[in-house]
């Protein structure tokens, strides 16, 4: 059996990667992609924690996890083209403020 720390450690890797690309990077896309490692990380964490303690709670709340992630694409989608519609663009620097 895999020990919990190597959960966390790869868990901990996905996040920085995340981190890393939602403060560097200003395409929406890239930055879409970043928060979903992060959030990614999260469930591995609590599906490691479930595994470590026996007990199901830590997978219930990735699945809501999941749910959540698919919520924050749908509108993260809608953005995207609602900025590029506006300035041409998907650069998330581009516009200092969103209006009508």
């Amino acid at each position: 059996m895999v020990p919990a720390q190597w959960y966390l450690i790869l868990a901990a890797g996905i996040f920085c990667i995340g981190l890393f690309g939602v403060l560097t990077r200003s395409d929406a896309l890239y930055f879409l992609m970043s928060v979903e490692l992060m959030m990614n990380a999260a469930n591995v964490n609590f599906v490691a924690f479930s595994l470590y303690y026996g007990d199901l709670t830590g997978q219930v709340f990735a699945l809501f996890v999941i749910a959540l992630a698919a919520a924050e694409v749908a509108i993260g989608i809608g953005i995207i083209l609602v900025l590029y519609r506006n300035f041409g663009d998907i650069d998330v620097t581009v516009p200092t403020e969103m209006r009508w």
